[in-house]
């Protein structure tokens, strides 16, 4: 069997974000980096019939192609030859080739630090929030699980969100995160913006929890960061635009029953 060619994934090639229309969800978290480095991309989130390209690729007789195995599930990056998925993975690329990491050169583990930060930040703010409305299993119906997600949900604001939020105040507490709102090296990451995302989503999934632990004063410095990055300016005319997506029946869910505070 002959080699593969080699994959052409130049940086001036259009990136393409593959994901599912309707809400922001986790595709959410790649939009916001290529957003911030005002990179040229395409969403067809945003195109008629667009969902058809995201189940092209999942499709179950997808085999993928000679450079790429098929992929499981959206979010979806194609760039040039190459063909990715997993959020913190897609964040992992392109946080290196649009400047949201330390370059190797000024700090050569920098890189694994932002991820680190990131997949703990999506641990704690994305996957366990999906789980306080499907508690048992994604494929049956919130009204399916309804006492279990009140139960999970109570469990998640009184002790899981505390304990996230406080270990986020304590990384921007410590050296390592620099001067400035920033979680690592006194500068903007990947990591900062979906820091944000996640506590936005949180604040509308669990508004009377998020509030009350905003006003507690504890995690000052999180709520900082999460302003700053609303601040910068092309995130500012982003979350202004009609393609910021609205929350619907996404990751972050908002049911009157589980908007708790203990």
């Amino acid at each position: 069997m002959s080699a593969p060619k080699r994959q052409n994934s130049s940086k001036d090639a259009p990136y393409e974000l593959l994901y599912w229309p309707g809400f922001p969800g986790r595709g959410e978290h790649i939009r916001l980096v290529l957003e911030e480095a005002g990179a040229s991309y395409t969403d067809p989130a945003h195109t008629k019939d667009g969902i058809k390209a995201v189940l092209a690729q999942i499709d179950n007789s997808s085999i993928g192609d000679e450079l790429n195995p098929p992929t499981s599930a959206p979010p979806i990056l194609k760039h040039g030859d190459l063909i990715i998925h997993q959020t913190p993975n897609v964040l992992l690329y392109l946080g290196e080739r649009l400047g949201l990491v330390p370059s190797k050169e000024d700090d050569e583990h920098g890189i694994y630090r932002v991820n680190a930060l990131t997949l703990t930040a999506l641990d704690g703010f994305s996957n366990e929030v999906h789980d306080c409305h499907h508690p048992i299993a994604p494929m049956l119906l919130y009204e399916d699980q309804k006492v279990e997600a009140l139960r999970k949900s109570k469990d998640y604001v009184r002790d899981r969100l505390p304990m996230y939020l406080g270990y986020f105040e304590r990384v921007l507490k410590g050296k390592a995160s620099g001067d400035g709102p920033w979680l690592y090296g006194g500068r903007l990451t990947y990591a900062d913006l979906v820091l944000f995302q996640c506590i936005d989503g949180v604040t509308f999934a669990f508004p009377k929890a998020v509030a009350a632990l905003k006003e507690s004063g504890m995690y000052d410095d999180v709520f900082k960061l999460s302003d700053a990055v609303k601040e910068r300016p092309r995130i500012k005319e982003y979350l202004a635009s009609d393609r910021r997506q609205k929350y619907a029946n996404g990751i972050y869910r908002y049911y009157p029953e589980l908007d708790v505070t203990e």
